[in-house]
């Protein structure tokens, strides 16, 4: 038998390759969009994939699995669990076979048995592995969003992000019985290979550790070490981070079926003067460049989204998905790789990029430039005191909850474009986070609404904790 695990930090998101060594086929699990990795690697180990599958209806990226079916012409296996809004609307495709609990894919010697494990969602399933030469004994188990190092998959998706009202609870009750069946049906020595680590939206307090087991979960994960169910229920629905605007948007294309990209493309480069056409006519234009950068000088109209490891998450909640899309870069590789992780969640519609000379060329068009006024904490709060300000928390509800500070609105930096109605043009804006980083993208989004009266307080909460001044708290 042969496994291997993928990782994409920008998505904290988990996927693997099993192969049988004997036959020479391989069947991958939960792909993202990047299956070149996929093929190469089964490639250099002598195999070819003949199965792709997943274990649910992703919410935080757009699958690879029918892109990796249609350039490899394996067959799909998708969960048939669930009712009849969690179905997938492709299944018609001659290359996709459903399965359900109790249902087996054979690669070769490996056996893996569908377990369905409702409660993150409807359909959910996992897959347990048996190297049947080895031990009829089954090694481990692909869990998905279902079981995770240290926790366990987020109920509240459907309703918090998908909109589906009154899930929650339901959700939470199914998901504690899904975890008890599968604590009776399986031995400890059973590994857990999860779908997501540490920094993924889709729990709250998930490990970095890549691989577990059954008996190590049972006696440290809080989720399966909960016995009791009304108290089970609280917890998983208490402290979970906002879903990313973007969650219900990745729910309808995985449930539509992705386009078929071909490969991810190397966008044009623009001519510096088209800047002024695109500003314009609806487009989206990201500035790449770290915030220090853009906030020093920075062409009016375009948001700031530093091309860094949280580039996915702020990009697919801040980016609408109906707008042509220009970077703003300082290197081409730079704009590849934004390219790159905008198709990961679904934004294809990246129409070229724009290099550093564009500023100099904005100006030279009888134009100015603009900055992004930094303030420092104490002058924010005298600001606040004489009642001409706002200060604008752009933090994660579960950050507020434990402090904030007084007289602080609260908008999360994901919910600013729905909510930004909501804030005055006639007071100064003072935007802040934890340290900085996503005021500095909120500023620039709000600049690019049309508010001109805005502040970045860089020092953040952080700065204001330290000082030992009073917070609030809920």
């Amino acid at each position: 038998m042969i496994l291997k695990r993928f990782y994409d930090d920008k998505l904290a998101q988990a996927s693997y390759l099993v192969g049988c060594s004997a036959t020479g086929e391989a069947c991958v699990i939960d792909p993202n969009r990047d299956i070149d990795p996929y093929i190469v690697t089964a490639a250099e180990e002598g195999l070819r994939i003949v199965a792709v599958t997943e274990t649910h209806i992703h919410a935080d990226y757009v699958s690879g699995s029918r892109e990796l079916g249609h350039r490899t012409g394996a067959t799909l296996y998708l969960s048939d669990e669930g009712d009849a809004d969690w179905k997938y609307a492709f299944a018609d495709e001659p290359n996709v076979r459903l399965v359900r609990h109790g249902a087996t894919i054979r690669i070769g010697n490996v056996r893996l048995d569908v377990v369905k494990t409702p409660g993150h969602t409807p359909e959910h399933i996992a897959f347990v592995l048996t190297d049947e030469p080895a031990t009829p004994l089954p090694l481990g188990a692909f869990t998905g969003d279902f079981v995770f190092v240290g926790d366990v998959g987020r109920p509240d998706l459907l309703e918090r992000a998908a909109g589906f009202e009154g899930t929650m609870e339901a959700g939470a009750r199914v998901l504690f019985e899904s975890i008890q069946r599968f604590k009776r049906d399986y031995p400890d020595t059973l590994l857990v290979w999860p779908a997501h680590g540490s920094g993924s939206a889709c729990g709250k307090a998930l490990g970095g550790v890549p691989v577990s087991t059954l008996g190590y979960e049972k006696a440290s994960n809080w989720g399966l070490r909960s016995s009791g169910e009304d108290s089970f229920v609280r917890e998983v629905l208490s402290g979970q981070p906002e879903p990313p605007a973007y969650f219900k948007e990745m729910k309808r294309i995985n449930k539509v079926g992705p386009a078929i990209l071909g490969g991810f493309q190397r966008p044009p480069r623009m001519g510096a003067e088209a800047i002024l056409t695109h500003l314009e006519d609806g487009s989206v234009i990201v500035d790449l460049r770290p915030s220090a950068e853009y906030q020093a000088a920075f062409i009016p109209g375009t948001i700031n989204i530093p091309e860094d490891r949280s580039f996915s998450r702020w990009a697919g909640s801040l980016i609408p998905f109906d707008r042509a899309i220009y970077l703003i870069a300082g290197h081409e590789e730079t704009a590849v790789e934004a390219v790159r992780d905008l198709a990961m969640i679904g934004l294809d519609r990246v129409e070229g990029w724009f290099g550093l000379e564009t500023l100099q060329a904005f100006e030279a068009s009888g134009r100015h430039l603009e900055v992004v006024a930094q303030i420092e904490t104490g002058e924010a709060l005298r600001r606040l005191e004489t009642g001409d300000a706002f200060l604008l928390d752009v933090r994660g509800a579960a950050e507020v909850e434990e402090g904030r500070i007084p007289g602080s609105h609260h908008i999360a930096l994901g919910t600013l474009p729905s909510r930004a109605g909501e804030l005055p043009h006639d007071k100064l804006i003072i935007v802040h986070c934890h340290a900085g980083g996503r005021s500095a993208i909120g500023a620039s989004l709000l600049r690019a609404l049309g508010f001109t009266q805005l502040v970045n307080m860089p020092g953040g909460y952080s700065e204001y904790e330290a000082r030992g001044l009073a917070v609030e708290a809920s």
